[in-house]
């Protein structure tokens, strides 16, 4: 497949009904994203609470959302195990992935360096029928993965992408100004969208396009259009909205969210709980504030 990883994607929640997997309403928000100019969608990221999934449910959600977009279907598939990361990853392509994301091994972390990064990403890129996507993501591994690793890394001819997961702005140009032509940088959190694209990323993948995702395409087409000052306006009306979704309040109050704006979002797997009343209450007041609720 071309890498086409530009746009903006959305990292797809799983939606749970009494802990199960409920297909039918994870459906009803891909065929709400499908009415809009998405890239694509990212399955078992972070905010797909990936770490509460079992393989055979993995599978399954794999081929129910292939069933509704012909758009680009990332899948998170890494393991610190290569070998699991390997086999997951070809099964997700064999059920209709296009990209594998891959996040970085960090159960060792005093060994997470360089050339062990090297051998990990080297050893699955070489071994996987679909393209590689880093996935750096130092809030929950404790593991950074430096940017001459990235540089190394990208010279690779499956490894096509990086998910860069923090909001260092300088990194992000380091890296977008030295990898090989043709790899492309993806932001994953909203609050650096604007930032990030103006200083070469080719896109996002982001939290808050699961609840706004109108909002995110127009700060995208914004940039490329250089409508900068419309860009940055509604670039800063996200920002604390998506702290709440992210930082402050977590998956459960992404999912919350997305149930007061009108998409499926429900509760988080055990053992994360629900937002309780009085953080619902905040979560309100501040997507009023920030005008996306009356």
């Amino acid at each position: 497949m071309q890498n086409n990883l530009s746009g903006i994607f959305p990292p797809l929640v799983t939606v749970f009904e009494d802990d199960e997997l409920n297909l039918d309403r994870l459906t009803r928000n891909v065929r709400k994203y499908e009415r809009r100019d998405l890239s694509g969608y990212v399955l078992f990221g972070s905010n797909g609470e990936s770490v509460f999934l079992t393989r055979d449910e993995k599978l399954e959600i794999i081929l129910s959302v292939r069933e509704q977009t012909k758009k680009s279907l990332i899948v998170g598939t890494g393991s610190d195990s290569i070998k699991d990361t390997i086999q997951l990853t070809n099964e997700a392509a064999d059920k209709g992935a296009d990209f594998a994301l891959i996040i970085s091994p960090s159960f060792f972390k005093t060994e997470m360096k360089h050339h062990a990064f090297l051998n990990y990403y080297n050893k699955v890129a070489g071994s996987v029928m679909i393209p590689v996507i880093i996935y750096n993501v130092p809030k929950f591994t404790n593991v950074n993965v430096e940017v001459e690793t990235i540089i190394e890394l990208s010279k690779h001819p499956n490894i096509i992408g990086l998910k860069e997961s923090t909001e260092i702005v300088p990194r992000i140009s380091e890296i977008a100004a030295n990898v090989h032509p043709g790899f492309k940088l993806i932001v994953g959190t909203a609050s650096v969208l604007y930032a990030g694209l103006i200083s070469g990323a080719s896109g996002g993948i982001l939290a808050l396009a699961n609840l706004l995702p109108d909002e995110c395409l127009k700060v995208y087409q914004s940039v490329k259009e250089e409508k900068l000052d419309e860009a940055l306006d509604l670039q800063n009306r996200l920002i604390p909205v998506n702290k709440a979704v992210t930082n402050k309040f977590g998956v459960a109050g992404l999912k919350a969210a997305m149930d007061i704006l009108g998409y499926d979002g429900g509760n988080p797997r055990l053992p994360l709980e629900p937002l309780n009343e009085a953080q619902l209450i905040e979560l309100k007041m501040i997507l009023k504030s920030a005008s996306f609720l009356e």
